[in-house]
């Protein structure tokens, strides 16, 4: 059983990463894989203090799994990291409220997606700055979707909301009313 990771409302950073550690080597080692597991904490006292140039990140611990098999969890769009990081939420029994707290990548591939997408969406809203039309961006995950949202949050002229269901919802980037100024609908 995992230790009590969120307390009084208050996510244990320290606790997480610990056993986010340990649920990884284990899944690694019982899975026969060639990875190396890498965890860090993020702004934590006395740690690296690593930041992201977007304040739009969340993340409070990346687990990077990297090695010899990493081609295994990259596969069909990461479908394999996707799913054992669904399984790291279920195995420290984490609320959704939390998910976003954790992050694992596969030798940066998905550092690599996000700065993708965020590049996308800009380049998406000044094509609706300019022409004043909606554009509606491909079905992606939740977090991906959220990202978005913060991408844009403050770039004035436009508005996003999310559409659709399940694995078709996808973000609208509209043009923003009134007077200019960014707003942002962030609803997954």
């Amino acid at each position: 059983m995992p230790p009590e990771i969120v307390k009084n409302g208050q996510f244990d950073r320290d606790a997480a990463a610990d056993a986010l550690r340990k649920f990884l080597e284990d899944t690694v080692r019982a899975g026969k894989l060639q990875l190396t597991v890498n965890v860090r904490v993020l702004g934590a006292p006395g740690g690296d203090g690593a930041s992201t140039s977007s304040s739009s990140r969340e993340e409070e611990i990346i687990a990077d799994l990297d090695g010899r098999d990493k081609e295994f969890l990259l596969e069909r769009g990461a479908e394999a990291l996707k799913a054992l990081e669904h399984l790291a939420y279920r195995a420290l029994r984490l609320e959704p409220a939390f998910h976003e707290k954790i992050h694992l990548d596969c030798g940066g591939y998905r550092a690599l997606r996000f700065e993708e997408l965020r590049m996308t969406a800009r380049v998406a809203a000044e094509r609706v700055q300019a022409s004043k039309q909606s554009f509606r961006l491909n079905p992606m995950s939740s977090r991906e979707r959220r990202l978005v949202h913060m991408a844009l949050k403050e770039m004035p002229g436009v508005r996003t909301e999310s559409v659709g269901t399940g694995e078709e919802r996808q973000v609208v980037i509209h043009p923003a009313e009134g007077s200019g100024s960014g707003s942002t609908s962030t609803a997954r």
